[in-house]
């Protein structure tokens, strides 16, 4: 009866099992096989051993694990292996199972058997040679296939979307789609998208330019394929040049752009349209592809570009169920885009914004040469600045607002704006940044207040500057600092200058603390460096930098672009500025300085000083008549209300400029004396001979000084910096 039984239910297994069923000698050669693998079970098959029946891609490490079985180590359930049928075209994913086969009866004669307490699973002998082997094989092809799309389009949904960059964002569709989903594909972009103009409506113009955004590819040995993408264009390593091109006609592109529909086309050699179209033709002889798919980017009715996916070699061809999965990625994909241009055209914006309220000009200064690096990125807030001060002074200003976008730019534009006007004031530096944080805290505030939804509630704001005079009478250099990095110094010998400057609080910080200045002396032909932080990146920055400005012999352009030239290859800069000044000094033949008595004969002593000196220097009769009045007013009044020592310098540069030193610290105002008044019209008087004056004031006194334009332009040879050391 139970032989019956035993061979009914192994009849019944082999003639109406939906699972294959494999039976294996100890050599792993077929001995039996349903029939639910057609082609398997016929005689030819018979004696084969079961790697090549199937014809599986890792025969060696399959035998190894059927070898595993036949030793007596456990059977081995649902292995998945890829192979081939005769019957049917592809490559096939097969779910294997294997269990030994052992005598029955424990018979310690038969082969495989083993007495009782033979070591081994249950009454039999593991040790002893086995029957052979079992085996289930079942075809999972679809499953698998389904399995790798669904894959495919959680990396997509996953990785695709996260940057706003386009570059980035085409890289990730293209990394989550090869090697799992397609062997080569290609990510083309509108030209103009990448620039963050609109895109197109549909359909798209035939001569329109598509650039190259991304593209990936498998080699495939031994048809395993290797993924060997293009290089990440996020990291800085050298990328091969965009290739951008314009769509042929009559080709599967152009038909897709036209309609916005994708397209699954079969390739062979002799396929019409790669005539009209050498790129693809070329891609296609190369890889060996055999299917393709032509998906569009589109979004409302928009064509952003193309993603072209190909497969290659024994894959298997694509089909609809594919077809499906390409166009939900390329829909991501679309609206990822469709963000970075928006984006990208916020970025033009607010770089263009940023140019715009930069120095458009390059500015000659009395007494130091300067020059500037301004190296573009996302952050839109980067600002440099050199402002000529009364007496032959300079004001070195470099400054950065945190982050990006036009908001930054406009604060940028804000701080700069305000810095020129105190700067105006002649305050000095630790003043203005002072003056500067106060008006940063009062924007803060305007923020603060703003709608609960705006969106610039939620971007905090946070800036820092630096700001420095120099002095080429005194030969010194005042700098303070707002949450930014001080300078660095290189005297004229190529030697770093220590310059310790006291860090204060940031623009936008909640920090009350003062700002503290330094001075340091400087010899002429030093050179300052004022850098924001991303050029201070990487171990040893300060001291990269000061070693790239030490060495001789080159223009401070030169000096500039070397520092970037130095920067580490894996900085990755969002915006930086850079503001290099070599000082100088004034020509002796165009300044003047004398000392004067405080008694009442010094404004008729000063009055024929400066007209010899300005007759001297070939001015005309006006300006030598104006300015001694000038002069007769300024030191008039520091004979009256001011104490010793009494100082006139009359300095010749582009304007004349005019300073009368004294010790009080009392500073005179401007007012309009009455029909009736005795005094009171002097600095009026100035106001009007003069077109700009002030008052600086110092640890020894204060500087009424006046500056007149000269007729004819600027004056020629005026002042002078020393030539780049030899």
């Amino acid at each position: 009866m139970p032989d019956r039984w035993d061979k009914a239910v192994l009849a019944t297994l082999f003639t109406q099992s939906g699972v294959g069923l494999v039976v294996l000698d100890p050599q792993l050669r077929l001995v039996r096989a349903n029939a639910h693998f057609e082609g398997v079970a016929t005689k030819e098959y018979i004696g084969r051993r079961f790697t090549d029946a199937f014809r599986l891609d890792d025969p060696e490490g399959s035998e190894e694990l059927l070898k595993q079985v036949l030793a007596g180590r456990g059977p081995v359930r649902d292995h998945l292996v890829s192979g081939r049928l005769r019957t049917i075209p592809g490559d096939r994913q097969f779910q294997v199972s294997a269990y030994r086969l052992d005598a029955p009866g424990g018979d310690p004669d038969a082969p495989g058997g083993g007495g009782p307490g033979a070591p081994g699973q249950g009454h039999h002998g593991a040790d002893a040679p086995a029957l052979g082997l079992v085996t289930t094989v079942v075809d999972v092809t679809d499953r698998e296939r389904a399995r790798a799309r669904e894959s495919a389009l959680t990396a997509v949904r996953d990785t695709v979307g996260g940057s706003l960059d386009t570059a980035a964002t085409c890289r990730a569709l293209i990394d989550a789609l090869v090697p799992g989903f397609a062997d080569l594909a290609a990510v083309e972009v509108v030209d103009d998208v990448l620039r963050g103009v609109d895109p197109p409506v549909g359909p798209l113009p035939p001569d329109t330019p598509l650039c190259r955004a991304a593209s990936g590819r498998c080699d495939m040995p031994g048809d395993k394929p290797q993924p060997q993408p293009d290089p990440d264009p996020r990291e800085d390593r050298p990328r091969p040049a965009a290739v951008t091109r314009r769509l042929p006609l009559r080709t599967p592109f152009a038909l897709t752009a036209a309609d916005l529909r994708p397209r699954l086309v079969p390739l062979t050699p002799d396929t019409p349209w790669l005539d009209a179209d050498a790129h693809a033709a070329h891609a296609v002889t190369e890889s060996g592809a055999h299917s393709l798919i032509v998906v569009p980017l589109s979004l409302r009715g928009a064509v952003l570009g193309l993603v072209s996916l190909y497969r290659c070699g024994e894959a298997e061809p694509f089909d609809e169920d594919d077809v499906t999965l390409a166009v939900a990625a390329a829909t991501r994909a679309a609206l990822a885009i469709d963000n970075a241009r928006r984006f990208e055209r916020e970025h033009v914006i607010a770089s263009t914004v940023q140019r715009r309220l930069l120095p458009q000009a390059a500015r000659e200064q009395a007494a130091v040469e300067t020059a500037h690096v301004l190296l573009p990125g996302r952050d839109s807030g980067c600002w440099y600045d050199t402002i000529a001060l009364a007496g032959a002074r300079t004001a070195l200003v470099v400054g950065r607002v945190e982050g990006e976008g036009l908001q930054t730019a406009i604060v940028m534009g804000q701080l700069r704006t305000v810095i020129q006007a105190l700067a105006d004031l002649d305050l000095e530096p630790e003043e203005v940044l002072a003056r500067l944080k106060d008006t940063a805290d009062r924007l803060a505030e305007e923020r603060d207040s703003l709608p609960p939804a705006d969106v610039l509630q939620r971007e905090p704001l946070s800036a820092g500057c630096l700001y420095g005079v120099y002095d080429p009478f005194a030969r010194t250099c005042t700098v303070a600092r707002a949450g930014h990095p001080a300078p660095i110094v290189v005297g004229p010998d190529g030697r770093a200058v220590p310059f310790d400057v006291p860090e204060g609080p940031g623009l936008f910080s909640d920090d009350s603390a003062l700002f503290a200045p330094a001075v340091v002396t400087l010899d002429v032909g030093s050179l300052l460096a004022f850098c924001t932080a991303d050029l201070l990146t990487g171990d040893r920055a300060a001291e990269r930098i000061a070693e790239t400005l030490s060495r001789p012999g080159r223009t401070l352009r030169q000096a500039g672009d070397d520092v970037v030239y130095a920067l580490p290859a894996d900085t990755r800069a969002g915006g930086a500025a850079l503001l290099l000044a070599r000082t100088g000094t004034v020509s002796d033949h165009k300044v003047a300085t004398w000392d004067l008595s405080q008694e009442r004969r010094a404004p008729a002593t000063a009055r024929a000083l400066v007209r010899d000196r300005l007759q001297e220097w070939g001015l005309d009769e006006d300006t030598v008549e104006a300015s001694q009045l000038i002069v007769s007013e300024l030191v008039t009044n520091a004979v009256r209300y001011g104490t010793p020592p009494l100082r006139l310098r009359v300095l010749l540069d582009s304007t004349l400029t005019c300073e009368v030193h004294d010790g009080s610290p009392a500073s005179p105002h401007l007012r309009h004396a009455r029909t009736v008044d005795e005094g009171g019209r002097g600095l009026f008087i100035v106001s009007r001979l003069a077109s700009h004056w002030g008052a600086r004031h110092g640890p020894d006194g204060k500087v009424l000084w006046t500056e007149q334009d000269l007729p004819g332009g600027e004056s020629e040879g005026t002042t002078t910096a020393p030539p780049p050391p030899a």
